[in-house]
């Protein structure tokens, strides 16, 4: 979809202020109060642009740890392109400041903001905190990027999560240019469920570990949405665009789980192919002399693991994607990905 623009853009409404077509601002929007009173406000950085176009969300930390997409909002922001755009970007770094602040996944409710969707405004903290996110933001846009790391002490490969039945979410994700494209079941009260029920597609961006930076991530995530942006048609076309190949989408997906308790050496980075009957990892007895091979069932692409070597009998260990026939064509196009968003070859 490479929307034609040409006529002048509208202005747009948010917490209460107008951002007309041409104008920048940095809009607070007023959420719960912390317990001791002080107000709490979720800010949403809205560049309007002078000519119509799509209007595009990308947020961040809804799992107040996941802070990855935190930096990749930060230079988004920065980009020197974004003063041409066309329509209107909405980027939201924090948006749940409660989880943020405590370094947390959760709100101090205890609930998960994206379990909550689509809230309500007499509800819970986190009820309250969706439906606000739900009709001040993302019911004014047309499409939707939302940037995940894994929980604590797991690791994701990057890669994009979608409901891959839909043309326009396919060829959003297929833009964005990642070789990892998971079809991925949609959950219930997650933003995705909302925004899929209100015709808005959306990308998830699973990239790196929560409450660490990681670099390849950051970049990757940081051209990924400019290359959306592209697609839509917000920013102009590059004219020397590089060759990719198309990325294979996987349709299955599964963890390989820990058959002992005991200490785990995993053998296998992110992004490796696993064989199958191959050892992904060994898990050794620390106070005896037992050791345990942990098995690939089938031929697959390591999309995540676990970075805490302390394992107990029934933890997740390895994420696998699985593909028919074509492991070796997605392993190509991954090395191929991380030796061209390393730090050595590629400027922030």
């Amino acid at each position: 979809m490479n929307t034609k623009v040409s006529s002048r853009n509208s202005s747009i409404e948010i917490g209460g202020e107008r951002i007309n077509p041409g104008e920048r601002k940095a809009i607070k929007i007023p959420i719960v109060a912390m317990a001791t009173h002080e107000t709490t406000d979720m800010t949403a950085h809205v560049i309007n642009g002078k000519s119509t176009g799509p209007t595009l969300f990308v947020s961040a930390a809804i799992h107040g740890d996941e802070i990855n997409g935190v930096e990749i909002i930060r230079r988004l922001l920065k980009q020197k392109q974004i003063a041409r755009l066309n329509g209107t970007l909405i980027a939201i770094p924090i948006v749940n400041i409660h989880g943020f602040i405590t370094q947390s996944r959760y709100l101090p409710d205890g609930r998960d903001l994206n379990r909550s969707f689509p809230g309500s405004e007499k509800g819970s903290l986190a009820g309250r905190m969706a439906h606000t996110f739900f009709n001040e933001v993302i019911a004014q846009c047309t499409q939707g990027i939302d940037l995940h790391t894994g929980a604590r002490h797991r690791e994701n490969l990057p890669q994009i999560r979608a409901d891959m039945s839909q043309e326009e979410t396919r060829n959003l994700a297929t833009a964005f240019g990642v070789p990892a494209i998971i079809d991925s079941k949609i959950r219930d009260g997650s933003l995705r469920a909302v925004t899929e029920e209100a015709g808005i597609p959306v990308l998830l961006y699973e990239a790196g570990e929560a409450l660490r930076f990681d670099e390849i991530s950051i970049r990757a995530g940081v051209r990924g949405i400019l290359n959306v942006m592209r697609h839509l048609g917000m920013l102009p076309r590059l004219k020397n665009k590089e060759p990719r190949h198309p990325p294979i989408i996987s349709n299955s997906t599964a963890w390989v789980r820990a058959t002992h308790s005991g200490v785990l050496r995993a053998l296998l980075p992110l992004g490796a192919k696993a064989e199958k009957g191959s050892t992904l990892g060994v898990i050794a007895d620390p106070l005896g002399d037992g050791e345990y091979p942990v098995i690939a069932p089938e031929d697959a692409i390591v999309i995540g693991r676990t970075n805490l070597p302390l394992t107990h009998e029934g933890d997740a260990l390895f994420h696998l994607a699985y593909y028919k026939r074509k492991t070796d064509t997605v392993l190509d196009q991954v090395e191929e990905f991380q030796e061209r968003f390393e730090p050595n070859t590629l400027q922030p």
